[in-house]
């Protein structure tokens, strides 16, 4: 599944991504991940509460209501110049502070590396984003794909680079993936760090 994932990405995530990159400048490039980054604000913001993280969810309110107001609907992000930090919170990490495992783990078609708890996470946040409800399923899936390849334009060098150097390119994004997702559940502390690591890795030495 991996490498059906990556041949999707050289063949057609990433030439497009490229033409992106080329026809957009930087700037409109980040607008556009600002944007979809502003609509994510019920799934945070529920989160951030689910967590007890009430001054997270006061501060992820008022950057909605910025961005949306002066930010031009999201296009734009002045609240963070205005000191409202933007947090990244999704029921799979909100189920791990829950003390919910992750399980082994998976690599999804399409959708990349995940996990059984993440998996999960991921149908209650299709609910939370609220749009679902009133907006055609057409009309999501096109800007989900506007989305992905705005996403991937960013980050095409940081790729490059990963699949030259890494020896194994696999392990490379299974372990970046796994360490990422450890360190948003635990708050960066070490010892949930050290935990979240035994959940997914049972056995020593297992792939």
């Amino acid at each position: 599944m991996f490498a059906f994932n990556d041949k999707v990405d050289v063949w057609v995530l990433e030439p497009t991504a490229t033409g992106w990159a080329k026809v957009a400048p930087l700037r409109v490039r980040t607008s556009v991940s600002n944007f979809f980054s502003n609509l994510r604000f019920p799934i945070v913001t529920v989160n951030d509460l689910l967590q007890g993280k009430v001054v997270d969810a006061g501060s992820d309110v008022g950057r909605f209501a910025v961005n949306t107001t002066v930010g031009v609907l999201g296009f734009f992000d002045p609240a963070s110049g205005w000191g409202l930090e933007k947090h990244d919170e999704d029921f799979g990490q909100t189920l791990g502070v829950w003390g919910v495992p992750p399980g082994p783990y998976l690599v999804l078609p399409l959708l990349g590396p995940s996990s059984p708890r993440d998996a999960a996470g991921s149908g209650v946040d299709y609910v939370l984003a609220v749009t679902p409800f009133f907006v055609d399923w057409w009309i999501l899936g096109g800007a989900r794909v506007v989305e992905v390849v705005d996403q991937r334009s960013l980050y095409l060098q940081e790729v490059r680079d990963a699949k030259r150097s890494a020896i194994d390119y696999y392990a490379f994004v299974r372990n970046a993936y796994i360490q990422r997702r450890r360190a948003q559940v635990s708050g960066g502390e070490e010892g949930g760090v050290e935990n979240e690591e035994e959940l997914y890795y049972p056995v020593p030495g297992a792939p």
